[in-house]
This record gives C-alpha cells, structure tokens and sequence, in this order.
C-alpha cells in the first residue's frame, strides 16, 4: 500500500529522472449505432485503450471497429470489463457472489483476446470499469477474485488498477504485472480512493489544471488528495475520461502540459511491484 507523505513535502529527489507516463482513455463504449466517445480524436493522444466487452457497453461490431483503430495507431489494447449494466452503464453497484464475478470477467477477457487478435492487434492489459472497478479498490477478495480470473485466460496480462487502494496490495501479492493508474480528471478522497461523481468538485473540467496537477503527480510518484496529503506509490499511466463533449480538447491540454514539463508519453512496460 501507499506511503503517506506529510502535507506539504517537497518534490522527491527522483524528480530530476527521465520521468515517462502512459496515457489511457475509455473506448468502445457505445452500442450499435450510438456512440460514446470521439475514439478516433483519443487514439491520436493517447498510448493505451481500455476497450469495452459488451456488458456495460460496446458490441461485436464496436469492439472490432475500436480495437482495428487502436491496432493501427499502434496504440495498447486493453480489456475493460464491467458489471452486465448497459442501462446504468456499468455505474450502479451490484452484488454478485465471487465465482460468478470471476466467470463474468472471464468471459468479457476472452471475447476481448479474440477480437483483438482477429483486429490485428492482442490484448496487453486489464482494466476494471465503473462501479466494479471503485468497489474493487476497497475489496481485495473482490479484486483478487477479477484479477485471478484474468490471468486465467491471459497469464501475462498487465493489471491496470488505481494506484494506493487494495488493487495494488493484491498485485503485489499475486506477483503479476501491474502498472499504477491516477487520473486527470478526478478528485481524490483521503485514503487514494476517488471523490464520488454526485459530490460538488468530483470531477474537474479545466485541462490546464489537470495538467499542472498531474505533473506534480507524476514528479512526486505520488497522488495528491484534496485535503493535501501525498501518498506515494508507483505511478505508471493517467486516464483521461472519454465520455465527454470536450474530452480530446481536454486530453490535449493534459498531454501537452505533461510533455512541457520534459515528461515524456509512453506505453507502461508493466513490471511486477516489488
């Protein structure tokens, strides 16, 4: 789990390293002829997808457009499975017993590896979405039970997950690969977890901000909440939200405030926690 820094710490002496960073967006997660995001303005940004597997959202027909698009811009492909919710999206929290959760994500990885591989590309990471995903930094049984299933079918899988919560504790202990997730766009609670969508200041919408908070991050390797606090943990890739009208004006800002400050963009290698 992460260290806690005291408020107010100054940068870290790694500061003065190359530093490099992954940049990961939502894709795929519209529904036949509906569209959520603007794949094609993201894929020209950032350096890894998360492509949805039909539960809370896409289809056979998006995921092969989406994960052919990524093939091509040479950007990593990720699975990202989610709670069997389209209608609430894969946001509302659901009660599944652990071996039906494991089969679920199982399920939603090996349609991911087919038609990844069909698309001319193959399937470097997971990602959890959603509600499962803010359930499962609270409940290592819950993340254990996802992350497990995942290497089942995809042994060398590199485990996404949101840096400082138990994701990373399971991680550690299962001894796969991992790379430590932050995100732009998003406020975080005391303990690493994210400030709920519904609160005032959940979410931020100005690009330049997000940019200057997450080269702090990035610098620190640590996150940054809102009381001020620094939890250092190893961070590997920035997600920056899709589903919005402004999100490839808001990911440009973000990627080119990270490359002013000499960070460079690039794929995470995904190399186990020590």
């Amino acid at each position: 789990m992460a260290k806690i820094l005291a408020q107010g710490t100054g940068l870290l002496s790694h500061r003065d390293m190359t530093l490099n960073v992954d940049l990961n967006s939502d894709m795929g997660e519209g529904f036949g002829p509906w569209k959520m995001t603007d794949d094609d303005g993201l894929l020209g940004i950032v350096t890894s997808a998360n492509i949805a597997c039909g539960f809370h959202a896409g289809d056979a027909d998006t995921m092969a457009t989406t994960m052919e698009l990524a093939a091509k811009a040479g950007v990593g492909i990720g699975a990202h499975p989610g709670f069997p919710d389209l209608q609430g999206f894969g946001r509302r929290q659901m009660q599944v017993p652990l071996p039906t959760l494991a089969n679920m994500v199982r399920y939603q990885v090996s349609a991911a590896l087919g038609m990844a591989k069909a698309a001319g590309g193959q399937v470097r990471h997971l990602k959890l979405h959603g509600a499962l995903s803010n359930m499962a930094c609270k409940d290592a049984d819950m993340a254990r039970a996802c992350y497990e299933a995942a290497l089942d079918v995809a042994p060398d899988i590199i485990i996404m997950g949101l840096a400082a919560t138990e994701m990373e504790t399971v991680c550690r202990d299962l001894g796969c690969k991992w790379a430590g997730e932050i995100f732009a766009d998003r406020a975080y609670n005391a303990d690493g977890t994210l400030v709920d969508r519904r609160l005032p200041g959940a979410m931020i919408h100005d690009g330049d901000e997000a940019a200057a908070r997450m080269v702090e991050m990035v610098r620190e390797s640590a996150i940054i909440t809102g009381d001020g606090t620094r939890l250092e943990t190893r961070i590997d890739t920035i997600c920056i939200h899709g589903d919005s009208a402004e999100a490839v004006a808001f990911s440009g800002k973000v990627r080119r405030g990270l490359e002013s400050a000499g960070i460079t963009i690039a794929q995470f290698n995904g190399a186990p926690l020590s």
